[in-house]
């Protein structure tokens, strides 16, 4: 039973340090510009 218990806690440890990794991690944003060609057929007449 102590052994679950310790699993539970190191278990909730880990998802709440990805959690905060997670939200302090300051993503660069993508710098290649993003070209896409749309047909004809899909744009509204």
């Amino acid at each position: 039973m102590r052994f679950v218990a310790f699993l539970f806690v190191l278990i909730i440890l880990v998802l709440g340090g990805g959690a905060a990794f997670l939200m302090t991690w300051d993503i660069p944003p993508p710098t290649a510009p993003v070209q896409k060609v749309i047909p004809n057929d899909r744009l509204p007449k």
